[in-house]
């Protein structure tokens, strides 16, 4: 533990001091809650550095009042006369509202001490207020209290202390209100479920087709690509097809009564187009001819990270995260608030391709709702 009063021998007081903040930070950045985060920097104050007692009030949505979410030391209740300070009273009132940091050593001598016997009685003569600050506006406000007079370096290691509570409270608010908006637009609209590949493709090739595998989710380069293929190919008479699941490959085959129609759409801009986006991925394609009977085979690899990342000029994967850069940028508005069409609207693409990229992004992290797996993603500091 700090001893306050040792604070005369500056230089190293002052960098035993920056070592136990750093300690204390450390524990901060594991915590998630807002009652959390105010303990563990007021038990830090009262345990590491000695304070008598250390409190943090946040100020309410109206800014009319703050209120106390934690208290360490001689006093631990969140229910006393302080529990709620109206903005501009007291002392601590008044620093959310000018925003002006205040250091006292001459506590019962302070003219605005509501009980100066108090003081006196419990031996308290330093006191220091500091106002949590985003912007030019304070969120909350840190006030500790000492039985041994405050140095200005110690000064310096509460500022520290009072920016790294401020980053997490607003991080850990916006969090919070994220969630209760995820929550009240997922009551309201229950989470549809995102067509399968099969499901996409026999949209467009009708009751001819079949499934033979087991589908699983395929990363989305590879999906856009079959289902432009079937788009080609829904145009081809008596057609039929089959989506076929290998171990490491999916393959999209197409059987049709009108061999020199195959032939000449083969030739044409637009499958050339697509085949040229099917080889960079690693895949093939196949067209064979038996009479008026003709066959066309297109393969992609499952998996071929390496590949996508030369289609798309991107790396595909968030370092540690599992997901996308398109399903990171998805995840990141979710935590916003945002809802599919909103997602939809900020990344330009439709509301069917959110779903996807959520029903993915629920895979990947393996949770059951969008807020489990904003929260996961919170937690191991995956959104920017």
């Amino acid at each position: 533990m700090s001893d306050l009063s040792d604070h005369r021998l500056s230089a190293p007081r002052l960098l035993l001091d920056l070592k136990l903040c750093g300690d204390l930070l450390q524990r901060l950045s594991e915590q998630h809650s807002l009652e959390a985060i105010a303990t563990c920097i007021t038990n830090g104050l009262v345990e590491q550095f000695g304070c008598a007692f250390a409190r943090i009030w946040t100020v309410n949505g109206d800014r009319s009042a703050l209120k106390l979410i934690a208290s360490s030391g001689l006093y631990t209740r969140l229910d006393g006369s302080f529990a709620t300070v109206p903005m501009g009273s007291f002392k601590v009132g008044k620093i959310a509202q000018h925003c002006i940091p205040f250091l006292s050593n001459q506590l019962p001598d302070e003219s605005w001490v509501k009980d100066r016997d108090w003081a006196i009685a419990k031996g308290i003569q330093g006191f220091a207020g500091l106002p949590l600050m985003v912007g030019d506006q304070a969120i909350g406000v840190l006030a500790l209290f000492s039985k041994t007079p405050l140095s200005a370096e110690f000064l310096e290691v509460l500022q520290i202390l009072s920016v790294a509570t401020t980053e997490a409270i607003a991080r850990q608010t916006r969090f919070d209100a994220a969630m209760a908006q995820q929550q009240a637009i997922e009551a309201l609209v229950p989470i549809t479920k995102s067509p399968t590949l099969s499901e996409q493709l026999s949209e467009l090739l009708g009751r001819r087709l079949s499934l033979l595998g087991t589908e699983e989710p395929l990363p989305e380069v590879v999906q856009v690509l079959l289902v432009k293929a079937a788009q080609l190919l829904k145009r081809l008479p008596e057609q039929y097809g089959r989506l076929i699941y290998e171990a490491e490959a999916v393959s999209l085959e197409c059987m049709a009564a009108a061999a020199a129609q195959v032939e000449a759409m083969v030739a044409g801009p637009e499958f050339g187009s697509l085949t040229q986006q099917v080889e960079q991925l690693g895949g093939s394609y196949r067209f064979e001819a038996e009479g008026a009977i003709a066959k066309l085979l297109i393969q992609l690899p499952r998996r071929d990270e390496q590949r996508q990342e030369l289609l798309v000029g991107e790396p595909v994967e968030k370092a540690g995260s599992g997901l996308s850069e398109r399903e990171q940028e998805v995840i990141e508005l979710l935590a916003e608030g945002c809802r599919d069409r909103e997602v939809a609207e900020r990344l330009y693409i439709s509301e069917r391709t959110v779903k996807f990229h959520v029903k993915n992004i629920l895979a990947k992290l393996d949770v059951r709702t969008r807020i489990q797996a904003v929260y996961l993603a919170t937690k191991q500091e995956w959104l920017q």
